[in-house]
């Protein structure tokens, strides 16, 4: 499927990533150096990422908002594991005996399995079918995302500032995670090796997830101070000025000249 997409390169006339131009410069300009076109970063994409500063405080009664609204400052780990791809049911049970075990407060968005996971998972949490993910990162009770790193989460949890717990099953997941853990240095592995055959037994989750939830951990200390540095990044991006939004204009300009050309032609 990536490949076929490639395929269409030649033939496009501009493109437009759904990405920050900060985050990952050195490959855009390892684009830019190598194709003839057009490329712009033109960021996240996400339609009310500007009103979340001004209206922090949703107007809604989903009673996990109001659950999250009674719960400590960076207390709560928020769980998803995707949409369409999903980590084995033996390797969901550990996660959901690990959870009872640690005594975190979490977030866990379980899809069709939260009724069953809710009596494994104890007192500490919620278990959802879905919620709206970028109103729960952005939440101030949210203190970690434990990610399958699809980029739309990996982009959300960013954005939000949330440190992450990277736990990739397929695609480009694997890759998304090395960004994460390597390069912008916000987040942990679960397991080194990515393999989806390999289970993560309850007690390394237990102790990973009590320490990387544990606000005066030597280990998460400085990967929380460069999720809020890149938090304000993506913020600074967003901004008049920023490089996500002059890309945009850009690219608006471009199609209106091209099209003020084709109209006097």
């Amino acid at each position: 499927m990536s490949l076929k997409g490639f395929q269409w390169i030649h033939k496009a006339q501009y493109l437009l990533f759904t990405s920050i131009y900060e985050l990952e410069s050195q490959a855009i300009d390892t684009l830019k150096s190598k194709l003839p076109l057009p490329i712009y970063t033109i960021g996240p994409t996400i339609p009310y990422f500007i009103n979340l500063k001004n209206n922090p405080k949703p107007n809604t009664t989903n009673s996990y908002i109001e659950w999250l609204d009674s719960q400590p400052i960076g207390s709560v780990l928020y769980i998803a594991q995707g949409s369409f791809f999903s980590a084995s049911n033996e390797q969901i049970d550990e996660i959901a005996n690990a959870l009872c075990e640690s005594n975190v407060r979490f977030l866990w968005v379980a899809r069709s399995e939260a009724s069953r996971l809710t009596g494994i998972c104890g007192h500490m949490g919620l278990v959802l079918e879905w919620c709206d993910q970028l109103r729960g990162l952005s939440h101030s009770s949210i203190g970690g995302f434990w990610s399958h790193c699809g980029w739309n989460s990996t982009k959300e949890g960013v954005i939000s500032g949330v440190p992450f717990l990277t736990f990739p099953i397929n695609l480009d997941q694997p890759f998304n995670s090395k960004m994460i853990v390597e390069d912008w240095k916000v987040g942990l592995r679960v397991k080194e090796d990515v393999k989806g055959d390999i289970l993560v037994k309850k007690c390394e989750i237990v102790k990973l997830v009590c320490e990387f939830m544990d606000l005066d951990s030597d280990l998460t200390r400085d990967i929380r101070e460069k999720s809020r540095k890149f938090k304000k990044i993506c913020g600074d991006a967003n901004e008049n000025s920023g490089s996500a939004n002059n890309d945009l204009n850009a690219f608006i300009g471009d199609i209106l000249m091209h099209c003020s050309q084709y109209t006097h032609a």
